[in-house]
């Protein structure tokens, strides 16, 4: 897990101490606006879910790395390991958002896609498997502003296709 710079009342008792997981192909970058809107009532950390195989150990890195008590917001594949850190150790979060994500497992096709994703990325590139979930990821009114494709190729890119 990797912290944020803190606000001056960091350790304040009145903030809250709370952990944001990315999706996939997601950098900390993902959390900015979260970031800047939040820092004054939460002393924020991304948690790092590029470092393990499967989301249990992911789950298990992030809960060794965090608070004993906290709050908790997983993106996607961010909420799955939610799940996990829920299932593992529910009674140290106080709280839970769940953003774009399911709650039951994947059926075997998706689960599929997704290796297919990871195969792509590690042999083209994040930026290829990227170009394939857009369509997935954006309105399809959106595939044409240039600006956001462009923010979400960077975010990628500064993800480099880890914790795929």
């Amino acid at each position: 897990m990797r912290h944020l710079a803190r606000s001056a009342g960091a350790g304040d008792a009145a903030k809250t101490d709370l952990v944001l997981i990315p999706g996939l192909l997601c950098s900390p970058a993902l959390w900015a606006a979260q970031i800047s809107t939040l820092s004054d009532i939460a002393d924020i950390t991304i948690a790092d879910h590029t470092r393990h195989a499967s989301i249990p150990e992911l789950a298990a890195a992030i809960l060794a790395a965090a608070p004993p008590r906290f709050a908790l917001a997983g993106l996607s594949m961010g909420g799955y390991i939610a799940y996990e850190i829920i299932r593992q150790a529910g009674d140290r979060v106080m709280r839970l958002v769940l953003l774009d994500t399911g709650a039951r497992a994947d059926p075997p096709e998706r689960r599929q896609g997704r290796l297919e994703l990871v195969r792509l990325a590690e042999r083209e590139g994040a930026a290829s498997a990227q170009r394939q979930l857009l369509p997935m990821l954006i309105h399809p009114q959106r595939l044409t502003d240039e600006a956001l494709v462009a923010g979400i190729h960077a975010n990628g890119d500064r993800h480099g296709g880890r914790g795929l």
